[in-house]
């Protein structure tokens, strides 16, 4: 290995990866050079590599782009202009480097910036690398009991949080039901157990992926019934609502009705099913990304005066609110790293994350792939 070995996985086109060489990055005065320790499989990566976008994002004919986002590392080199950080410090690294000049910047809502450069969208490549270059102030030190593994997951985990807490406002002793049992839903439930949640309810159609849920944060799981034959999906929501709500107990008003419902899954029936479990009142955050156009039946949000948002991403302050509760014991990570890959396995580790199991039948909940040269047990 030498300083100019900048090994990367790349995406040259929909289904078609490879690993070359590219340029080590400069670095401003303002930034580190980070040497990629952990990074972890996300949805959207598999969205790329398959489609070759996500709604407006796309990988342009003839472009290519290095993957991955969920990462960790060692600070190799900094700027001339950083003072609080040194060669050798484990950060975790929160992949989107925004303007910090716009109105949505000034508001605090960097999120929203119209000129985010976020790893691994298009046309910005990821850190699937060795080196990757980021503004010091979005490179958080890792407490010293906090693995790099833990690092890489910071970034799911600011979803989680941003997504229940920002934007859901979830208190003490509120009751909280997820759809989609994937890492972000399951990162939902533990940001809400963390909170004092009185209630987690966990809903999916796999019943490994309830088990695990249930195992981990939740306090009730609930798998859908399935589509019966020519069952529009309206119907089929009031369905599935109602039996939700007869099987675990849930009103639509009072001390049994359901706070706040995260969709993380993005399925359309999950999302008509959540607008209707929810109270009188309540509030729906639709983080999981799906098909862009899907029916809701507006009566019903108009009639519970309901509050629904839209989550994308993290802002200031969900990645140290992470840090803390991952090193305060309240959030474990551990559990969710199901998987893990050396670099040159990266296709191994994207197939068996797209597979949703690896040969030997195991579920994956988060896979994390090893910077070049780093063994996976060093986690």
């Amino acid at each position: 290995m030498s300083f100019s070995d900048n090994t990367s996985f790349v995406l040259k086109k929909i289904q078609h990866t490879h690993f070359e060489q590219r340029p080590v990055p400069e670095i401003s005065a303002h930034d580190v050079l980070v040497e990629v320790k952990k990074t972890g499989i996300c949805g959207s990566d598999i969205h790329y590599l398959v489609h070759g976008r996500i709604g407006d994002y796309i990988l342009e004919p003839g472009s290519d782009m290095v993957l991955g986002h969920e990462s960790s590392g060692v600070v190799f080199k900094v700027g001339s202009s950083v003072t609080h950080l040194k060669p050798g410090d484990r950060v975790a690294i929160e992949p989107g480097a925004t303007c910090g000049k716009c109105d949505v910047c000034k508001e605090g809502r960097y999120q929203l910036c119209p000129d985010v450069k976020f790893a691994a969208t298009p046309p910005y490549d990821g850190t699937l690398t060795r080196y990757y270059a980021v503004p010091s102030d979005l490179a958080y030190p890792l407490p010293s009991h906090l693995t790099l593994e833990d690092g890489a997951m910071m970034e799911p985990l600011s979803v989680a949080v941003h997504a229940v807490l920002r934007l859901g406002g979830f208190k003490a002793n509120q009751s909280i039901a997820v759809f989609g049992c994937g890492p972000v839903g399951i990162l939902c439930m533990a940001v809400a157990k963390a909170l004092g949640a009185s209630r987690i309810i966990a809903v999916d159609i796999v019943s490994g992926r309830l088990e695990f849920a249930r195992s981990y944060a939740a306090t009730d799981i609930y798998q859908p019934p399935p589509l019966t034959e020519n069952e529009n999906r309206i119907t089929y929501s009031k369905r599935s609502a109602a039996a939700l709500g007869q099987q675990l107990g849930i009103a639509e008003r009072g001390p049994t009705a359901i706070d706040l419902v995260v969709d993380a899954s993005g399925a359309e029936v999950s999302i008509q099913t959540g607008v209707r479990i929810v109270k009188y009142g309540g509030t729906y955050v639709q983080v999981g990304m799906g098909t862009s156009d899907i029916t809701i039946d507006m009566s019903v949000v108009l009639v519970k005066e309901l509050v629904i948002k839209g989550s994308f991403r993290y802002g200031p302050g969900d990645y140290p609110l992470a840090i803390a509760l991952t090193a305060q014991g309240k959030i474990d990570l551990k559990p969710l790293v199901s998987h893990r890959f050396p670099f040159e396995s990266a296709n191994l580790a994207f197939q068996t994350t797209r597979d949703g199991k690896s040969d030997d039948g195991k579920g994956v909940i988060k896979a994390i792939i090893s910077g070049p040269g780093v063994d996976v047990n060093n986690v």
